[in-house]
């Protein structure tokens, strides 16, 4: 076991693979519907994310690393809520997870296809679906070093934004348009209210902010393959959060310098926006590229946990009993969860409607898989008491309540907000789904296990019995014979 832990993942690879799994394509292209809902008050929702992923991270890891047995996230809402909840939670995340990776390869197909007009979409998701699901069965440890690279590129082409972001703030690098040269005059975000929308905007981009930060939980699932997990996980967390806020406010604070946010439109990407305006044409097509990057960075980090979460429930029963694993990389979740997302994207090119209406429930599963993680968290410290090493949520019981009461307000603002509210409808569809078929797999286990009760325990226990004494019996026998022929002779 201590030979295993010395070759896990270290705090660097949880890191690199926490950050390819969140800064993805709803930081280069869907943070433009956040800024245009918030304003220049997008800066709060991107701190107020922060803290909220910080708690839940660490509530997550704290409760993997002291009850390391739970398997996952859905192990711990069984743990506090029973069964049906660990069902309904793991089969959730699971599910959005699967329609918001094929909806990514499909984006993948879009962007090839702005090069390419002629090659088909299908051929290109499928390829690419088929590609991230090989990689994932090569295990952690090789998926990590790509991850790495991938999620490197990204981080790259972040800070030299921001670099070039601060130069033409700075003046020292001017803007060039078919006009002449575009100086920078002032800050952008004075030439409009700060609170553009009022609260309902600044509450509209929190939940477009929380699905950017999305996919930071691979870390919990990925936990037990860390390297002296209650060492390495907490630095993992402190690298994540401080990487992330770092990155994504003074991105952003940079650009509400640059631009107004009047002038971003809710298709195009932010940073193009901003270099497009300053004469730099030549951002769109690097970006692009990039964005293709960070949507398979993305895939790679989703699929690890997307396999982790199906053996989980596989052991528990809860999921078709051919998708059991005992190796260390699970192989059969893997493949299973790659052909779900191969039907997803058929399903999106053959009934789009249908399909559009399912992927909205992407971010709702995500917001309801962190509910219970902070919900469980609560029940857990209750029961346990507080850890006594450094991997512990400091200021409970008040910040567990306070980020679950965040989760559950950003749920209840979907139907206000423009976009969300079939989102809601299909994620509440999902969860009565999965809510039903709990209750029937609980009657089929009882059917089944009242049809061996009342056959095989009773009648292999008389049959044991009976086998005892007829051993018995035998031994008597013998002896009694021999005692016999003893006295006969």
């Amino acid at each position: 076991m201590e030979e295993k832990r010395e070759k896990g993942l270290s705090a660097s690879q949880l890191t690199m693979m926490a950050i390819g799994s969140v800064i993805g394509g709803s930081f280069f292209l869907g943070s433009s519907v956040a800024i245009h809902s918030a304003g220049p008050s997008i800066i709060i929702s991107y701190i107020l994310g922060g803290i909220l992923v910080y708690f839940i991270l660490f509530a997550l890891s704290e409760m993997t690393a002291n009850n390391p047995g739970a398997g996952s996230f859905k192990g711990f809402a069984a743990a506090a809520y029973g069964q049906g909840a660990g069902f309904i939670t793991g089969w959730v995340y699971w599910t959005g997870m699967i329609l918001a990776m094929s909806s990514e390869a499909t984006a993948i197909s879009i962007l090839v296809k702005n090069w390419f007009p002629n090659i088909s979409t299908t051929i290109v998701g499928t390829s690419i679906i088929v590609g991230v699901t090989l990689v994932n069965l090569l295990g952690a440890s090789r998926l990590s070093k790509l991850e790495s690279s991938l999620a490197g590129v990204k981080l790259i082409t972040i800070v030299a934004f921001i670099l070039m972001a601060l130069l033409l703030i700075l003046g020292l690098i001017k803007g060039t348009t078919t006009g002449g040269t575009v100086n920078y005059t002032r800050p952008a975000f004075l030439s409009e209210p700060f609170f553009a929308n009022g609260f309902r905007g600044l509450a509209g981009s929190m939940l477009i902010i929380m699905f950017a930060y999305a996919g930071f939980e691979v870390v919990g699932l990925a936990a037990s393959e860390a390297r002296q997990p209650k060492v390495t996980v907490p630095k993992a967390i402190r690298k994540i959060v401080v990487l992330l806020l770092s990155l994504y406010i003074i991105s952003v604070g940079v650009l509400l310098f640059l631009i107004p946010t009047n002038d971003i439109r809710e298709d195009t990407s932010p940073m193009v926006a901003v270099l497009n305006r300053f004469g730099f044409g030549w951002a769109g097509t690097v970006l692009n590229i990039v964005l293709i990057t960070a949507i398979l960075s993305t895939m790679l980090a989703s699929m690890f946990g997307l396999g982790r979460m199906i053996r989980s429930l596989a052991d528990e029963g809860q999921a078709p009993g051919f998708l059991k694993d005992k190796k260390e990389v699970p192989y059969k979740g893997i493949v299973f969860s790659g052909i779900c997302m191969l039907l997803g994207l058929f399903i999106g090119l053959l009934l789009p409607q249908v399909y559009l209406f399912l992927i909205s429930a992407g971010g709702f599963s995500s917001l309801f898989t962190y509910a219970m993680i902070m919900a469980s968290h609560i029940h857990f410290r209750k029961k346990h008491g507080k850890p006594e090493d450094k991997l512990r949520l400091a200021g409970f019981p008040y910040s567990s309540l306070f980020v679950l009461l965040c989760l559950i307000a950003a749920i209840a603002c979907m139907p206000f907000i423009k976009g969300q509210g079939d989102g809601l409808i299909a994620g509440l569809a999902i969860l009565g789904f999965y809510g039903i078929s709990y209750f029937f797999m609980k009657l089929f286990q009882k059917a089944r296990g009242e049809k061996k009760s009342s056959y095989r325990p009773e009648q292999r226990f008389q049959y044991e019995i009976s086998k005892e004494l007829s051993e018995t019996d035998k031994e008597s026998d013998n002896s009694a014979n021999k005692n016999k022929k003893r006295e006969d002779s």
